[in-house]
């Protein structure tokens, strides 16, 4: 199965695939740029915590369309240089930019 890019910042690499499930899903993983557990550790925190708010969340833009969908967010070394607001902004761009591509992303056949 693969994704399609819907974003590429400074911070994160966004991954999307129309989901099966009746709620979004969101993924997370590191770059391997990311050097060591602590630092890793620090990344996959800040973008789970971006990830509930900007994707998960209520006032997400994703809530406004009909198709749910399965995102993984992968951290590039940068999401630890950032202030959480500006990681905030960018994952909130991600959003918006998920939501408004939404006829463009076709399903997958799913083993």
């Amino acid at each position: 199965m693969s994704g399609q890019r819907f974003h590429s910042g400074r911070a994160l690499v966004g991954f999307a695939v129309p989901g099966s499930t009746t709620e979004n899903r969101v993924g997370v993983a590191m770059s391997k740029q990311i050097k060591g557990a602590v630092q890793r550790n620090l990344a996959r925190r800040r973008l789970r915590e971006v990830a509930r708010n900007c994707f998960l969340g209520p006032d997400s833009p994703l809530h406004r369309v009909g198709i749910r969908y399965d995102v993984v967010l992968i951290a590039r070394r940068r999401a630890l240089e950032m202030s959480f607001a500006e990681l905030k902004a960018e994952a909130s761009l991600a959003a918006l930019r998920l939501a408004h591509m939404n006829a463009t992303i076709q399903p997958t056949n799913r083993l």
